[in-house]
């Protein structure tokens, strides 16, 4: 069973909506106890960084959250994969889970439009179970208007947007993030999470 945690920050049911088509069993949830007994987890998220790290002091998760991220699969979606690093400067300076190495702040792409929002290609920075299946030629879905600055050994995907925007993140071991809506990506989304869904089979 995968686990979407259910903090109040959004998009929980497009990610369910996207599991259930796939056939992998999950459950939206708040319990600590369904998140010690999922095979997987996933944390989705939109909105701003400090709410969303006081929307999950408030339930309790943070601990349960650091220690099983280091035991199974866990991945964090858009918001949620910036909730992995140490912390952002969004609004407001705040620390995140800390579950990867580096900081969040704002984009500043000259010339760009901010938010980031639309189609981009997937750059391979260096191989990852998630890509299992993925051609040269891979488009997903962004809306964002802040990054990830973090070790080129934690980045294993980007998008070009003026300068690199980290696209898929992980510490090398259990935890993954993805910084577009794989939800929202059509079938390379789709089979980005039935890469992950089946890393705990």
């Amino acid at each position: 069973m995968i686990a979407i945690i259910d903090y109040g920050a959004g998009n929980i049911f497009s990610v369910k909506n996207a599991l259930d088509y796939l056939g992998f069993e999950n459950k939206l949830t708040d319990k600590r106890e369904d998140i010690v007994k999922a095979d997987s987890i996933i944390l989705p998220g939109v909105g701003a960084f400090p709410w969303a790290m006081n929307m999950l002091k408030l339930s309790g998760l943070i601990d349960t959250i650091k220690y099983e991220a280091k035991q199974k699969p866990f991945l964090g979606i858009c918001l949620g994969m910036q909730l992995l690093f140490e912390k952002s400067y969004e609004f407001e300076e705040c620390n995140g889970l800390s579950l990867i190495g580096g900081y969040v702040d704002k984009m500043n792409e000259q010339g760009l439009v901010i938010p980031h929002m639309g189609w981009n290609k997937l750059e391979y920075n260096r191989n990852c179970p998630l890509f299992e299946g993925l051609g040269d030629e891979e488009y997903v879905y962004f809306v964002h208007s802040y990054k990830a600055f973090l070790d080129d050994k934690d980045l294993y995907a980007y998008s070009s947007y003026g300068s690199k925007v980290p696209a898929v993140v992980s510490d090398g071991k259990y935890v993954y993030g993805c910084q577009f809506h794989p939800e929202k990506s059509g079938e390379t989304g789709l089979r980005i999470l039935k890469n992950f869904a089946s890393l705990s089979r």
